[in-house]
């Protein structure tokens, strides 16, 4: 009998192959999952403040408690010159919730446990906290890499670790997204197809997979969130300079 492999979920294929200017812009699992997000999200969002009342029913009350949690946040991280950056936190933050809920659903596709998609917001958050930190100090912006109170003769050795220390965020970043809906979902996949293939005993690992996608809930959530408050963080930082 064929082996399953487990990564196997996660590989891409086209499904609609295209073209542009010799670059491949082929249409695939992950592509469908993002038009999908892109679409529900708003969608929601109208669907819960349509006729709003004085006493919110439950979605939305969800939204608003949301929202208010995400302001709090950008408040909390970046002072209230941080909240012309709300609509880039509040947009990163669901955008990554719904792929990450939607990734759980057995047939669809987790956008975020594409590397590739979860370095290209790390980059993004990078170089919006490197221009804002340059906007608003000038040069003066290069003192972080200074921490205050270093001696002098140290300095040699402190402001490249800083350097590195600053350009390794966006790695770190994206590989604690990646990594954890990856190994999360791959631990579901392994043990649906136990699941399947020991057949009579099959309801052992499928009792498993409840409190595993229990768990995985609550990955997803908190997964979202830990981008989303390191990346107020760090543009906190670049405004603050500290």
């Amino acid at each position: 009998m064929k082996q399953h492999n487990p990564l196997e979920h996660f590989e891409l294929h086209p499904l609609i192959e295209l073209k542009l200017l010799g670059i491949d812009i082929s249409v695939n699992k992950a592509v469908i999952m993002m038009w999908i997000i892109c679409i529900l999200i708003p969608a929601l969002f109208m669907f819960a403040v349509r006729g709003r009342r004085m006493i919110p029913n439950r979605l939305q009350s969800l939204v608003e408690i949301s929202v208010e949690f995400l302001k709090n946040m950008v408040v909390e991280n970046m002072g209230k010159e941080g909240l012309r950056f709300f609509p880039f936190i509040a947009t990163l933050f669901f955008f990554i919730l719904f792929c990450n809920l939607l990734g759980i659903i057995p047939g669809s596709y987790t956008v975020t446990s594409q590397i590739i998609v979860t370095a290209l917001f790390a980059i993004i958050v990078f170089i919006i906290s490197q221009i804002v930190g340059l906007m608003k100090h000038r040069l003066r912006y290069f003192k972080i890499f200074v921490p205050e109170g270093v001696p002098k003769f140290i300095l040699p050795l402190i402001v490249p670790i800083e350097i590195v220390s600053m350009f390794a965020r966006p790695l770190s970043l994206s590989v604690r997204l990646f990594a954890n809906m990856t190994a999360g979902h791959t631990i579901l996949i392994v043990f649906f197809s136990m699941a399947i293939s020991l057949k009579y005993i099959g309801f052992i690992p499928f009792l498993v997979t409840v409190p595993l996608s229990g768990l995985e809930l609550f990955i997803a959530f908190i997964q979202a969130y830990i981008f989303t408050i390191l990346t107020c963080v760090y543009i906190g930082e670049a405004i603050k300079m500290h």
